[in-house]
């Protein structure tokens, strides 16, 4: 073939390949060595994608539901592919509305946000969970037109019996990935699924051309984008309990919860699950679920596009002043980590995943000051309100003081304080 994107040569017979990629993907699944050879007349870019899902996926299952009701509507309302799905209807909804095809566009993890067309269509995409909120990319769906675009970055479509999961192989599909124009991060992808007709060069170059006015509308649209690389997101939440988030020119200022949970989140950039965050959060407390819920949602509400579900994650990387504290401990920098260190990590929280990392910097810093046993560190440290009561610091730092120091003897006095405070005995 020419375009090894497109599913059917010219002249091909659909319903003699359909027959042939049965047989080829019974014998890949039965044979068990998904590094192995695929005979049969398999594109590269399908065989490579049946290799991945083979490792993830049960070809007889279904997608994962993941959004539902008010969540997928807060969620798909802020992504930035809203905009643009007036653009998507109008350019490709002649085909959603003729009773064989259906519009839909996911977003850059697989799940899709809007599925759209004639009611008999969506009844029988239901039937295997082509629906909004559903998970489908690669590791969840197996091989489908917007899982492989997604992971390749690139539109493609996926015929017949060239779709991994048996469930899904009366359909054929086109996709084609979407990026901000102004990051390059990939937003998502935008899919036509229908019949076998599918599988020709208008139904690729449609998606495609749709993919490239929606980056073009996007571009003109900056507000309408994430925040990528070059648009750093920062936040700030040692020595104060309202941590602040800052993303480009917007400066969101965060309460008390929302702020654990985004320290939390940003502490475990891979994400957390629902029940590691509320374990992080409360502890071994009774908590009803619609809680935690109910807060990731306000907290959505004012995040947007930058907070993600399942695991619950942060979409961009955040750069926080803790991290940049931990760094100069990491390099036994105490005259740095003095500098970053601008009190404990949201001080009145009692969240126990706070708690544990406000005690590991806290600890970290004091440690290390002690070990350099240097009077002018060590002085900053004790003159700080967190500092103050530090038996241990004050100690290092009645040590490092010279005989002679006219400090030496006020270091004294606190200690003897201190010790009476904390009943210790007396030096």
């Amino acid at each position: 073939m020419t375009n090894p994107w497109l599913a059917l040569e010219s002249g091909a017979d659909a319903t003699e390949r359909t027959g042939e990629l049965r047989r080829a993907h019974a014998r890949f699944l039965s044979a068990g060595a998904i590094d192995g050879p695929i005979d049969g007349p398999v594109r590269a870019v399908v065989a490579d994608s049946w290799r991945r899902s083979a490792r993830a996926v049960d070809p007889d299952a279904l997608a994962p539901l993941e959004l539902t009701d008010a969540e997928l509507e807060e969620y798909r309302g802020a992504h930035p592919l809203a905009t643009v799905l007036p653009l998507f209807r109008d350019l490709l909804g002649g085909i959603a509305d003729d009773g064989r095809h259906l519009l839909a566009v996911c977003d850059a993890a697989g799940r899709l946000l809007w599925v759209e067309g004639h009611r008999g269509a969506r009844a029988r995409a239901e039937r295997m969970n082509f629906v909004a909120g559903a998970r489908w990319d690669e590791s969840h769906a197996g091989t489908n037109a917007p899982g492989v675009a997604i992971t390749v970055g690139h539109p493609v479509q996926i015929f017949a019996a060239e779709h991994f999961a048996v469930p899904v192989q009366p359909w054929t599909c086109a996709a084609a990935p979407v990026h901000d124009p102004h990051t390059g991060r990939l937003l998502g992808a935008v899919d036509v699924t229908g019949g076998d007709n599918l599988a020709s060069p208008y139904s690729l170059a449609l998606v495609q051309a749709a993919a490239r006015a929606a980056e073009a509308h996007l571009a003109a649209n900056h507000g309408a984008t994430l925040p990528g690389p070059a648009s750093a997101v920062t936040l700030t939440a040692l020595g104060r309990d309202d941590a602040v988030l800052t993303e480009g020119p917007r400066r969101i200022r965060l309460g008390p919860r929302h702020s654990e949970i985004v320290v939390l989140l940003a502490c475990h950039p891979g994400g957390l699950s629902s029940d590691r965050l509320s374990a992080e959060l409360y502890g071994d407390r009774m908590l009803n679920p619609v809680t935690l819920r109910a807060e990731l949602s306000r907290l959505r509400h004012r995040l947007g596009p930058l907070l993600d579900s399942r695991p619950y994650r942060l979409r961009v990387p955040v750069r926080a002043d803790f991290q940049v504290l931990a760094e100069h401990l990491a390099a036994a920098n105490p005259d740095a980590a003095l500098r970053a260190y601008r009190g404990p990590l949201l001080p009145g929280s009692d969240a126990p995943g706070v708690v544990w990392q406000r005690r590991l910097l806290d600890d970290g810093v004091r440690d290390l000051l002690v070990a350099r046993r240097d009077p002018a560190l060590l002085e900053r440290w004790t003159r700080a309100p967190w500092g103050r009561d530090d038996i241990v610091a004050w100690q290092a730092l009645l040590a490092a003081l010279p005989a002679g120091s006219p400090a030496r003897a006020r270091a004294g006095r606190r200690v003897r304080d201190l010790d009476a405070e904390y009943g210790l005995p007396s030096r």
